[in-house]
């Protein structure tokens, strides 16, 4: 689906030379490879305005990014931007000064929020320069891209999932 014509945007972040940063990244290539055709999937490095500029028009945003909580590596965790605010802390190993979290903030100030925002984080490991995931987090890499083609798959759950 062309910018600005509603639809389905996947959109994965990172940067693929830190490691479990790069989750992001690998999961939006799984799932362009396996998700409908009338959904649109992006690779972007997570900057805030090019993200801003990514999601015009679409109906339904989801967000896949590593994120640094503190939790268990590989910890999952799903936000609904429209119910809640996106901590900064999870994304602090973004480069940019205006990144994910900044991004979503802005745009609700802004009233730019697509209809639908989901953001899926996943707890990593490592995130030093380097290739590769860390055991932990290329399983939920897989469980992400199975949950994301699972919801793609059912209509009604889609929209009862991204409303929740």
């Amino acid at each position: 689906m062309p910018p600005g014509k509603g639809g389905t945007l996947i959109v994965g972040l990172g940067n693929e030379y830190r490691r479990d940063d790069a989750v992001g990244l690998i999961v939006a290539r799984r799932l362009k490879e396996a998700a409908p055709e009338h959904v649109r999937v992006l690779e972007e490095s997570g900057e805030g305005t090019a993200l801003m500029e990514s999601w015009q028009g679409a109906d339904t945003v989801i967000l896949i990014d590593a994120v640094d909580s503190g939790a268990k590596p590989g910890t999952l965790r799903r936000l609904d931007a429209h119910r809640q605010p996106i901590p900064t802390r999870f994304f602090h190993y973004s480069t940019h000064a205006f990144g994910v979290a900044e991004a979503i903030e802005l745009a609700r100030v802004l009233s730019q929020l697509p209809p639908r925002l989901i953001v899926y984080g996943i707890e990593g490991k490592t995130f030093e320069a380097g290739l590769g995931l860390s055991p932990e987090v290329e399983k939920a890499a897989q469980k992400v891209v199975e949950r994301v083609l699972g919801d793609l798959r059912r209509p009604v759950a889609t929209k009862r999932m991204l409303n929740s």
